[in-house]
């Protein structure tokens, strides 16, 4: 008798630990697609904010922004330091989060569509949510309902402002993640006080 009530003593110890183990396995997995929800999502922050931050006009001398739409914006600035400004593209494709970049060839200069690098920066976005916002020169910080409305004049933006939301595993906690950036274009500034 009393080696049966050890039995079911050890074998109801066994299960407590078993099931303590099941959950925090399935606790860190959850930590650790939110961990990298938030890695994938500041890939593309951080150099887009510096990027947008030192549009200007193309080596062409059009506009420092070409398209401004809610799933696609087209702008022109020196990512790599070589005095030619890139026309970078920011787009939305699917579930993806992509980015190109054309470096100006010829003399004179040329951005030619086919020699666009394309390279996918964040996977796993919701299409439906991910978004850029404009604003002009009278944006006070305070107030998304003052956003430019589509279509937008490129030479009216001062701002913008990406939401970008990731969903990893839509089956499975955490849920959806929204992280929202935006950035001056400094070029473009015009409320300097005097």
């Amino acid at each position: 008798m009393e080696i049966i009530f050890v039995i079911a003593i050890f074998s109801l110890i066994m299960i407590v630990v078993g099931l303590f183990q099941r959950d925090v396995f399935y606790f860190n997995d959850i930590l650790q697609i939110g961990l990298n929800n938030v890695t994938e999502a500041r890939k593309v922050l951080r150099p887009f904010v510096g990027e947008i931050r030192g549009a200007q006009p193309s080596n062409l001398g059009g506009s420092a922004i070409e398209v401004a739409e809610e799933k696609n914006f087209i702008f022109y600035t020196d990512v790599d330091a070589d005095g030619l400004k890139e026309r970078i593209r920011y787009f939305i494709e699917g579930d993806k989060f992509k980015k190109g970049v054309i470096q100006p060839t010829g003399d004179p200069f040329v951005y030619k569509i086919d020699d666009e690098r394309i390279t996918n920066v964040v996977n796993n976005i919701k299409n439906n949510q991910t978004r850029f916002t404009y604003y002009g020169s009278n944006y006070d910080g305070t107030s998304t309902n003052q956003a430019l409305s589509q279509p937008v004049s490129p030479s009216d933006i001062k701002l913008v402002r990406i939401d970008l939301t990731v969903d990893s595993n839509p089956g499975r906690a955490p849920s959806l993640m929204t992280i929202t950036t935006q950035s001056t274009i400094r070029n473009l500034k015009d409320n300097y006080e005097d």
